[in-house]
């Protein structure tokens, strides 16, 4: 059978900018049905890298070719629409057809964009970029290109993309640093690192996995050259310069041996522990408060007593009132009624979705040293601006480039570094993964979970938010916010497993909620121990149920084999393009069953437990 031509075929692709090598010979492609992941550091050429496949920019060597009559579908970072043109004006692919008009609806209805009468001048360029991703939704094109699809949407947004993109024969290649997303929507990883790139046949689980066996063995392969490039080191030191033709190849094969002993692996950051940061038993305390807004109400005769080191998650939908909650905290708001009291020793960190204000002619180190010369860490211990920078994955060479030259991702992970060097003791953190690189998320993560004082963030990323806290604030619209003692997932199973009609009505607005809150700070810390969950219900599994349950440890024992099969096979480099396209297609669809399978196991165990 003939080999079926690839969706996209990328050959010995170079792009540089003056000295700067972006990635050098660099090859893959993609297949029908295949879903892919595009993950690398902020700066090293993610964005260019998708310009060039769409034709925005040129290359300097290599070719990139395109499935004839290829219908591609991009959604761009930051996309430019008329500011006169309506939402649905700006949905250009409609095309005046009904049918596409009506699809186009339903998108923007899910994406929460309602006013399709709207001038596009007039919506945020979060909403904006919702607009974009419904155009080419709308399109329906053969393969999509999609580049940060989840910023911008709150986590409902996100998991109903999560569902469209799964369902179908659908292609994409997708960059996101959401990594719950990478996982349950990509069959492939393609990593770009150090001027090339490495293929991954699984998700980012088996990314994580592979990735690790790469860099030891990489490490081990410049040990063993090391250890023999000192002999030909004194080899070459000996010989004369006249050589033959073996004494040739020898010194040949030398200059590559000391090309490989040369290199070098980043090493992981190691983690950034202070200790000197103090802060009082008083944090802050909502007293009742409300706010409302015409057509809204923010909060209604809400009360929380914030306990010391707490580490507390804000969640909800876009518009319910999480960054204005964090205004009033900060005093940058004031509330209708009711008052905010913070403790004396409270000193906030505040990290905002529109903090990112730099002189452009500044170079980098400059921006950190104007903040401080080093950050204090306790007991002796003290970084100075340059390294604190470096532990955020800024390089000497990078340090002393000019503002103007940063990438977007990179701006971010600045703006993040002049937070952190006043050295508050309560960071507040109002969507901080925004176009920040994974290997940066990992490094952030680990700071927050060791920071010895409080921290509030809000997060569409639920693996970034199932990592740092233990506690979740739920604003659901209308005033009602949702009071619970644990982390993303946790509260998703919980939520899974109550009733659809039993959504409160009111959140922690009575008095009573004073004393609930005091007890709850005690636990925050340990969610385990208050999972609302866990119902205390006298019932025992029917016969029937107990027969479900059974058969339901069996289907999902021969599910996660499958599973497992299917993993090693996309893995294994063997299979045909028909093959790798029928697994692919089958592995998102594996994944729903054993997830609804396992749901409903849980669920039957919490009646027998």
């Amino acid at each position: 059978m003939a080999k079926e031509t690839p969706y996209l075929d990328v050959q010995n692709l170079t792009k540089s900018f003056g000295s700067l090598v972006l990635f050098e010979d660099i090859s893959f492609s993609i297949a029908e049905g295949q879903k892919v992941g595009l993950i690398a550091k902020n700066g090293t050429g993610k964005s260019t890298l998708l310009s060039l496949l769409m034709g925005k920019d040129g290359y300097d060597e290599g070719s990139i070719i395109f499935r004839r009559d290829l219908r591609v579908g991009l959604l761009e970072q930051s996309p430019k629409f008329d500011p006169n043109d309506t939402v649905l004006d700006a949905c250009f692919n409609h095309e005046g057809n009904e049918e596409k008009v009506l699809k186009a609806k339903q998108i923007l209805t899910q994406l929460k964009i309602r006013d399709l009468n709207q001038p596009m001048g007039q919506l945020s360029g979060g909403q904006q970029k919702r607009v974009a991703l419904a155009n080419v939704l709308i399109l329906e094109p053969d393969f999509l290109i999609l580049d940060e699809p989840t910023n911008h949407l709150d986590l409902e947004m996100i998991e109903w993309l999560e569902g469209y993109l799964n369902r179908g024969r659908k292609t994409l290649l997708m960059v996101t640093h959401d990594r719950y997303f990478l996982d349950r929507v990509c069959s492939v990883i393609l990593e770009l690192d150090d001027r090339t790139i490495y293929t991954y046949r699984g998700n980012y689980s088996y990314y994580l996995e592979k990735r690790q066996e790469r860099i030891d063995n990489r490490r081990a392969e410049i040990a063993r050259a090391n250890n023999l490039y000192r002999t030909e080191l004194e080899w070459m030191r000996r010989m004369p310069q006249a050589r033959g033709h073996k004494a040739k190849y020898r010194e040949d094969a030398f200059y590559e041996l000391e090309r490989i002993a040369k290199s070098r692996i980043e090493e992981r950051q190691v983690r950034l522990k202070a200790s000197n940061v103090y802060i009082g038993s008083k944090i802050f305390e909502c007293q009742y408060i409300s706010k409302e807004f015409p057509n809204i109400t923010i909060l209604k005769d809400f009360y929380y007593n914030f306990s010391r080191f707490e580490k507390m998650g804000i969640v909800g939908n876009n518009g319910t009132g999480k960054s204005t909650f964090l205004k009033m905290l900060l005093g940058e708001m004031q509330p209708d009624e009711g008052k905010i009291v913070i403790g004396d020793t409270v000193r906030f960190g505040y990290f905002s979705q529109e903090g990112l204000k730099f002189d452009e002619q500044q170079k980098v180190i400059d921006v950190v040293r104007d903040i401080a010369e080093y950050v204090d860490l306790g007991s002796g211990r003290h970084l100075s601006a340059s390294q604190f920078l470096q532990h955020f994955l800024f390089t000497p060479e990078q340090q002393h480039n000019y503002v103007y030259k940063l990438s977007g991702g990179e701006r971010r992970k600045l703006y993040l570094c002049t937070v952190l060097m006043r050295n508050p003791n309560f960071l507040v953190l109002d969507e901080p993964t925004n176009d920040l690189d994974i290997v940066t998320l990992q490094i952030l993560e680990e700071y927050l979970q060791d920071f010895p004082g409080c921290v509030i963030v809000v997060s569409h990323d639920r693996y970034f938010m199932d990592k740092v806290v233990d506690h979740l604030l739920v604003f659901k619209g209308e005033g009602v916010v949702k009071d619970f003692p644990g982390n993303y997932t946790q509260y998703r199973e919980w939520t899974a497993l109550q009733p659809q009609e039993s959504a409160p009505k009111s959140s922690l607005s009575s008095k009573s909620s004073q004393s609930s809150s005091s007890s709850q700070s005690s636990t925050s810390n340990n969610s385990s121990t208050s999972n609302p969950s866990r119902n205390n219900n006298p019932r025992k599994l029917s016969f029937k149920e107990k027969r479900e349950m059974e058969q339901l440890e069996k289907d999902i024992a021969a599910l996660e084999a499958e599973k497992k099969q299917l993993e090693e096979a996309l893995c294994s480099g063997t299979l045909s393009v028909d093959e790798l396209t029928e697994k692919s297609k089958r592995l998102p669809l594996l994944n729903d069953e054993l997830d609804e399978k396992s749901m409903r196991w849980l669920e039957l165990s919490e009646i027998g437990g």
